[in-house]
Parts: C-alpha cells; sequence; structure tokens
C-alpha cells in the first residue's frame, strides 16, 4: 500500500518529507508484523533483542549497560525486560564476582532453545512480511546506512 492511501493524504511539503514519513510508518508497521510473530511465541520484541544480544556473547553473561548500548530501542526499560525474561526461565540474573554493584545476564538453556525456534519462525515469515528481493534489500540496506551516517 501507497503512504498516501494508507495515511490518506497527498499533501507533502516535499519529497524528503514524505521520505520521513514513509520510514516512520513503514518501521511501525513492520514492528507490528514481527510482533505478531514473537507473540505467538510468548515473547516482545524488546526481548527478542536482548535474548539475541546475549546469545552473541554466549555462553559469556553481560552487564545491563552493555546490553542496553546495544538494543535496537535506546528507549527500552532493559532491567524491565529481564526482569519478564527471568520470570519466564530464558535468562539468568547473577552477582560480579568482580564488582558486586554490577548485575550479569546469561541466556539459559531453555532460553537458547526459545530464541532458535522464534528465529526459525521469524526467517520463515520475513519473505512473505518484506517482499523484498535480496537485490532490493541490499540497496534498501545501504539507503539506511547512508542516512544515519551522522551518528
Amino acid at each position: 500500500m501507497k503512504l498516501q492511501e494508507a495515511i490518506r493524504t497527498d499533501n507533502f511539503r516535499s519529497e524528503q518529507h514524505k521520505a520521513t514519513l514513509n520510514i516512520m510508518y513503514t518501521a511501525y508497521w513492520l514492528k507490528t508484523h514481527v510482533s505478531a510473530v514473537m507473540k505467538e511465541h510468548g515473547i516482545t520484541t524488546e526481548q527478542f533483542n536482548v535474548m539475541r544480544i546475549l546469545r552473541g556473547k554466549h555462553p559469556e553473561a553481560m552487564c545491563i549497560k552493555d546490553i542496553s548500548s546495544r538494543m535496537l530501542e535506546k528507549s527500552s526499560n532493559v532491567p524491565r525486560i529481564i526482569d519478564r525474561l527471568v520470570a519466564k526461565k530464558l535468562v539468568k540474573r547473577s552477582t560480579s564476582r568482580e564488582d558486586k554493584r554490577e548485575t550479569l545476564i546469561v541466556l539459559t538453556e531453555t532460553g537458547l532453545a526459545q530464541l532458535s525456534i522464534v528465529n526459525e519462525a521469524l526467517e520463515k515469515r520475513t519473505p512473505e512480511i518484506l517482499e523484498l528481493s535480496e537485490d532490493d534489500a541490499q540497496k534498501l540496506n545501504r539507503i539506511l546506512d547512508d542516512m544515519r551516517k551522522l551518528d
């Protein structure tokens, strides 16, 4: 669906204004579709992101500050997300031996298994959601990376 149809307007100040709105609308649209896949498996996109970050360091534990710095959504409340993952027995929390003030988080075996299942489901659904060729996806990645050069 074209942006104009989705938000029911043709009134854009410029193509850059339209592109800004298009990116914001598309990001929300994509998150909605990805969230639906996550919900089928009992987790949120933020919980999935934390688990993927932890898997990258597994079997090492990570401190909350390091997890936070790698989150896709920088405004995420990582301690709250971790509390929920601990309750689901997907991660374990411990205190650092070197610094008793530091909390360390590690994926459990259950968490690793759950992450594998969700990854597989997401990989199956991604082509249906995006409907992009590899070439178009590569072009889009380049454009989005170029757009964020200021960071």
